[in-house]
């Protein structure tokens, strides 16, 4: 299989050109079967390679296709890099898509750009592809970019809606941003080790002492791109309006790519963040703060997809910090089994949203239980997976960053506990508001009620096992001496074991995490179901209802306002200044003005020419007396 292995990203392309070339002469029915299938075909290929990987005694392959670009002393290759971390990533960004695509067939079955859609879908794959399989740091650039456009196309894919494409725009100018840091830092490694080759980095960065302020800027730098691409502070704006998207596009985004992408990138890098414990120190507080302040705002919010779009850039603020305390494995851990989860919930949400006839806001749902049984039941796993309830798969990759950050920062350790309190807090709250209590909705949409197709329901259901279980290949020491990820993984991180070492947890402060989590979890269930599962209190329909401190979460800390009224608004009277004066009036005045003093000059000068003889006789006089004149004065 590992002699496939560039089929896993040529597959999704090749689905992409049949149904972007075709997409108007291929049936709905065979766009789906097309997009679906490269899908299947690369996660096929994907878990061969990663069983075959997992019985070998060699887990690192570098393949080598063709040189790419030779120019002077820099060198580079066109090489994919299969090693247990990107395997891993394959088998989550494969098989996580395959669901959504098949999905995406009955939730997308009456679009008019279906095939369009689905052509977007595998491109965006392909280059999630292409950045987890390359072998050095070009090519991950260039899969980097790639879902970056592709974001653009998916987020503003209903372009007909203003405010869908102003969403899209706002999720490519931020990673821009962000994508500026990462390519200097790409400058800067070239500069310094003279190659962007992953073993020459990681090889010449071995030999680095801690603390070099080279590797620091480096790892800020890099940080600086995965901040805008895993949505942390203060670059995360763009990843909730990101929700203008089709709800598939959301699932596709929020759990199994594009914003894994800063996660993968720091991992992959970690031999550089270990030896810089600065960018490590800073990484860690970013996603903590990250990681609250969406928490936070997740709490008022009564869009049910706003609701999980916050919960991700929290989620991700988890991983951020699991990797800013040295806790790699935790951090990929956490990312595999937050696709599972986070996947479910999106496509949960679709399916609400399905049956709402397009509505999203809770406020208008309710009583949807009994309606939509299996919707509801995989929304239930996946809700207990993410609020870290034992044994479903949140629980045990939770755990395990809560213990490593215990064992770096206590402080730390506290805000974490307590944003993992209110991230099961506002996932309990969507559950009863959406599920429980009485229909608060039309008598139009009562009347339309129904669950999904079977093509929606079957990958919820997948999704819904994988929530479950997934987290038992991770169980901490006290359930089983072998962490079986962490085994797996361990290839991929030799540079860093061998100059860094995360302390273990001991026992008693596994179980003290354990039990109070699940004390926490309990009390939280019972405090949110006493206040949403009926109608006795309803969420404020106005914002003049609210108290202050709803109304600062409910409108996100006023952050955008805070962005539009420092950054946009000065910037376009900016470019208004600049176009008004500078360039119409300074610019145009010039280059516009002098051929306006040609024309009028020349119309002037034209009037000279009457035609009578008399005149150039006595013009001809005039001319030789003056030129006389000028003769005597000068001589």
């Amino acid at each position: 299989m590992l002699q496939l292995i560039a089929l896993v990203p040529l597959l999704p392309l090749i689905g992409f050109l049949i149904n972007g070339i075709g997409n108007k002469n291929i049936p709905k029915s065979l766009v789906g079967v097309i997009g679906s299938g490269v899908m299947l075909l690369s996660f096929i290929i994907s878990l061969g390679v990663f069983f075959e990987l997992r019985s070998s005694d060699i887990t690192t392959h570098t393949f080598t296709f063709f040189d790419w670009i030779n120019v002077g002393n820099f060198n580079l290759s066109f090489s994919f890099l299969v090693d247990p971390l990107s395997s891993l990533m394959l088998l989550v960004v494969t098989g996580v898509g395959f669901l959504i695509h098949v999905y995406s067939v009955g939730y997308m079955h009456h679009d008019e750009g279906f095939a369009k859609f689905f052509a977007y879908l595998n491109l965006f794959v392909f280059f999630m592809l292409i950045l987890v399989l390359g072998a050095n740091y070009a090519i991950m650039f260039i899969g980097w970019e790639g879902v970056g456009l592709c974001s653009y196309l998916l987020i503003g894919f209903w372009y007909k809606n203003q405010s869908y494409n102003n969403a899209a725009k706002k999720a490519f100018i931020m990673n821009r941003i962000g994508d500026l840091g990462f390519l200097i830092g790409l400058f800067l490694i070239f500069n310094t080790f003279g190659s962007i080759s992953y073993n020459d980095v990681f090889t010449g960065a071995a030999k680095f002492t801690s603390g070099d302020p080279i590797l620091t800027t480096i790892a800020l730098l890099l940080f600086i791109g995965a901040m805008g691409k895993s949505a942390q502070l203060p670059l995360y704006t763009w990843l909730p309006d990101a929700m203008a998207g089709p709800t598939p596009v959301s699932a596709l985004i929020h759990a199994a790519t594009m914003v894994t992408a800063g996660i993968y990138m720091i991992a992959r890098s970690s031999i550089i963040y270990v030896l810089a414990p600065v960018a490590m120190d800073i990484v860690a507080i970013v996603g903590m703060l990250t990681a609250v302040w969406a928490a936070l705002i997740a709490l008022t919010q009564t869009d049910i997809k706003k609701v999980l779009a916050y919960s991700t850039v929290s989620q991700l603020g988890y991983m951020f910090v699991a990797l800013g305390v040295g806790s790699f494995t935790g951090a990929v851990f956490h990312l595999m089994t937050h696709a599972f989860f986070k996947a479910l919930l999106f496509l949960g949400a679709g399916s609400v949203i399905h049956a709402m006839s397009g509505e999203q806001d809770m406020r208008s749902m309710g009583g949807l239980k009994k309606k939509l049984p299996i919707t509801f039941l995989t929304i239930l796993i996946g809700t207990l997976a993410i609020a870290g309830v034992p044994p479903f798969a949140g629980f045990f990759s939770k755990d395990e960053i809560l213990a490593a950050t215990y064992s770096h920062s206590i402080p730390m350790f506290i805000v974490m506990s307590l944003t993992s309190v209110l991230t099961a807090f506002y996932m309990f709250r969507m559950m009863f508001l959406t599920f429980y209590g009485t229909f608060r909705g039309t008598h139009e949409q009562a009347h339309h009620l129904h669950e999904s197709p079977k093509n929606m329901t079957i990958p919820l259901i997948v999704l819904a096992v994988f929530s479950t279980i997934s987290g038992f290949v991770g169980m901490p020491e006290i359930f089983s001496e072998t962490h079986s990820l962490n085994t797996f993984l361990q290839p991929s991180f030799l540079f860093t074991s061998q100059r860094f070492s995360l302390e273990h947890a001991s026992h008693t402060l596994e179980y003290s995490i354990i039990g109070g989590s699940i004390v926490a979890v309990l009390l939280v269930y019972f405090f949110a179901r006493k206040k949403y599962a009926t109608n006795v209190y309803l969420l404020p329909t106005e914002e003049s209802e609210m108290s202050f401190l709803q109304r600062i979460s409910y409108r996100k800390f006023y952050i955008d306002e805070f962005y539009e009224t420092i950054i946009t608004k000065p910037l376009h009277k900016l470019s208004s200044f600049l176009y008004k004066v500078i360039d119409k009036a300074g610019i145009d005045g010039i280059v516009n003005g002098l051929g306006k003093i040609t024309m009028n000059g020349s119309k002037n000068l034209r009037t000279i020419q009457t035609g009578y003889t008399g005149f150039y006789i006595f013009a001809m006089v005039a001319g030789i007396i003056i030129i006389m004149m000028l003769n005597f004065i000068l001589s």
